[in-house]
């Protein structure tokens, strides 16, 4: 158990440390995964113990809005 918390300890202490930059990234890189199917049991698990889950909403929306407009401009190109 001891060994468990070692680690957990680490990964939140790497997480503290780590840029605020790399974090939008990480966030990005993580909703485009989850979005295609292709997220790893690991980066799901990072994901879910960092504190707030309001970075991955907010990216998640916007990658949606982002799909929604984006299908809506190519059937727009195509049929006209």
């Amino acid at each position: 158990m001891a060994a468990k918390q070692t680690v957990v300890s680490r990964e939140q202490a790497a997480n503290k440390s780590e840029k605020p930059r790399s974090r939008i990234i990480s966030v990005i890189g993580s909703v485009l995964a989850s979005a295609f199917g292709v997220q790893s049991q690991q980066n799901y698990q990072r994901d879910f113990s960092e504190g707030s889950p309001l970075p991955f909403i907010i990216v998640g929306v916007i990658f949606t809005l982002l799909l929604v407009l984006s299908l809506l401009a190519l059937v727009l190109i195509i049929t006209s």
